[in-house]
């Protein structure tokens, strides 16, 4: 993914605190066909992503199919003062991926691609340099469970929870606690969130890659 990506990602919102649940994204709302960029969601200012995004169905439910073909490609959406992350620490989402950038390994600049990207941000002054950013991904070659840090940006800190072609094709949901991630990487509990972006790119190692994403959600543990 293409980094500084911070300075993309902030906002400001007005909205109560979700008691149980924060729903960021079910693609309800989205005609089914619809391609490009999402209502709701923005690009960041960087890079110069083809943005091939179609809203599509799965079985009776709407997801994001996201493909990249030698590029990358982001999405962004603001969820400042949104997410109590006392209340509601666990962020949930279902990933399927049908193809991996060949070669890709999110440890390693030169091959920093990933089929599927989920990044949870901060805001911390100034921006393009401070910020922390949490990517949970789904990588060719780096084995699940490894931690590290972005080569291309020292804001990114990489969680790898999927790897390889093992479960390709299938829909998996994931379950992450927030607070706990935070803590391990920063050793300090995090402030509120200031956004959510998914991604996927192929351009470090000149190949293609393909994912659907389903709900994306915060909710109690």
């Amino acid at each position: 993914m293409r980094l500084p990506i911070v300075a993309a990602l902030l906002g400001v919102a007005t909205v109560a605190w979700a008691a149980d649940l924060f729903v960021v994204e079910d693609w309800k709302r989205h005609t089914l066909g619809a391609t490009g960029l999402p209502e709701g969601w923005r690009l960041p200012t960087f890079g110069s992503g083809k943005n091939d995004f179609t809203v599509a169905a799965n079985d009776a439910h709407r997801v994001l199919h996201m493909k990249s073909r030698n590029d990358s490609s982001a999405i962004i959406k603001e969820i400042k003062k949104k997410v109590n992350l006392k209340e509601t620490p666990i962020l949930e989402w279902s990933w399927r991926v049908v193809e991996l950038p060949k070669g890709g390994n999110s440890c390693r600049k030169a091959t920093d691609d990933q089929a599927g990207q989920i990044y949870v941000v901060w805001e911390r002054f100034p921006s393009a340099v401070n910020s922390r950013v949490i990517g949970y991904v789904w990588d060719t070659t780096t084995p699940a469970g490894t931690v590290c840090k972005s080569e291309k940006s020292s804001m990114v800190t990489y969680m790898i929870l999927r790897s390889g072609p093992a479960e390709l094709g299938k829909w998996v949901v994931e379950q992450r606690n927030v607070v706990e991630d935070y803590r391990k990487i920063y050793g300090e509990a995090p402030d509120t969130p200031d956004a959510i972006s998914i991604a996927i790119d192929s351009d470090d190692v000149k190949g293609s890659a393909e994912a659907f994403f389903g709900p994306v959600l915060f909710k109690r543990p």
